[in-house]
């Protein structure tokens, strides 16, 4: 799996444990991020203001999922912080930022019928 997700040039992946400490992250994350792959081992709540500390700080002692876009340097980006599992158990966050188009379609599916 992992030559996918470096496969993924726009889509920056970075993840973390329960504590908050970066465990990984691949290639696309280390260029957006100021520091790149040397922030591997830090924690979370070192780089970001109080405000978003305590977001992630909630998000990992409640094991859940923030969903919010941003926009910087005319780039528009889903931001997708979710749980992720080891054997059962909560193993910390994932975040996946990936750039979207300012205007999208949005398609709704039903279900066949039976």
């Amino acid at each position: 799996m992992d030559k996918f997700i470096e496969g993924l040039e726009k889509v920056a992946i970075t993840v973390c444990d329960r504590e908050g400490n970066i465990l990984d992250m691949n290639q696309a994350s280390a260029n957006v991020n100021s520091h790149g792959q040397k922030i591997v081992g830090n924690n979370l709540f070192g780089c970001h203001p109080e405000r978003a500390a305590a977001i992630l700080r909630d998000l990992l002692e409640n094991h859940k999922t923030n969903v919010y876009t941003v926009e910087k340097n005319g780039i528009k980006k889903l931001i997708y912080q979710v749980p992720w599992y080891d054997n059962g158990e909560f193993g910390g966050l994932m975040e996946i930022s990936l750039p979207i188009p300012y205007e999208m379609p949005n398609y709704v599916r039903q279900p066949k019928e039976s």
